[in-house]
């Protein structure tokens, strides 16, 4: 009995079959590695870009980092500046911003330093070079002209800090971010208020920075009014209410 001839093809179909198989395979594992993040509600494309870091808790974008940054920034160099204020200050509602500014961003300070080990992100340790210009601006002043500068300088710069906490609360998709920003919002809306307060805050600086988007600098010029501040009480502070952090990974 002779032996059947070979089909003609049959290596070539199977050879065929083999690379869809593997191609196959390849596709299945890259759709299940993207699956924990492109199919969550409320992610988009970029979360595997350069900029944007995987958590346990939710993508964290490029602006959710700079917003950690910016919060512990603020600490570094406004709560030195309302503990001064609660001394230098020659007005009783002066002093009661310092004193808002220090219990404020002590508490907004444990927190953005508890999210950032969550979320194993460094932080800075030292205020920036404008910064220290504020604090030194502050040094020099005295009297009356110290109220002024502080209370125009701490409020331009609450001012642009409370845009980009709201921005921060609007689109982030990280949830331990989400809750900062929003104790950052009360805390941030609370030391405006109690700064516009003081009666020397001069509202047409505070347009103008608004619409140019310039960061206010350490010889930002400061008017002489008011003469007077206007009255102001001295309302108790209260902490933002605690929000809800997720627990720690295991």
């Amino acid at each position: 009995m002779r032996p059947r001839p070979p089909v003609k093809g049959r290596g070539i179909v199977s050879g065929t079959g083999l690379i869809v198989t593997c191609l196959t395979a390849t596709l299945a594992a890259l759709v299940f590695s993207l699956w924990p993040y492109t199919d969550r509600p409320g992610t988009g494309p970029d979360v595997l870009s350069a900029h944007t870091l995987r958590t346990s808790y939710g993508p964290l974008s490029a602006l959710d980092q700079d917003f950690l940054v910016k919060v512990r920034l603020a600490g570094l160099w406004e709560l030195p500046a309302g503990r001064q204020a609660q001394v230098k200050g020659t007005t009783p509602a002066v002093r009661t911003a310092g004193r808002h500014l220090v219990e404020g961003h002590r508490f907004l300070d444990e927190r953005v330093l508890d999210v950032a080990t969550r979320l194993d992100l460094a932080l800075p340790d030292r205020p920036s070079g404008q910064q220290k210009q504020w604090l030194e601006t502050l040094d020099a002043a005295q009297g009356a002209e110290y109220d002024r500068q502080f209370a125009n300088i701490l409020r331009l710069a609450h001012g642009r800090v409370f845009s980009v906490v709201a921005q921060v609360r609007a689109g982030t998709r990280n949830s331990l971010v989400r809750g900062l920003a929003e104790d950052a919002n009360t805390t941030v809306l609370d030391h405006i208020k109690v700064l516009e307060a003081t009666g020397y805050v001069d509202f047409d600086a505070v347009a103008r920075d608004t619409a140019g988007g310039d960061t206010p600098s350490a010889a930002t010029p400061v008017p002489a009014w008011p003469t007077t501040p206007v009255p102001a009480p001295d309302p108790a502070f209260t902490l933002p209410p605690p929000t809800f952090r997720p627990p720690p990974e295991q």
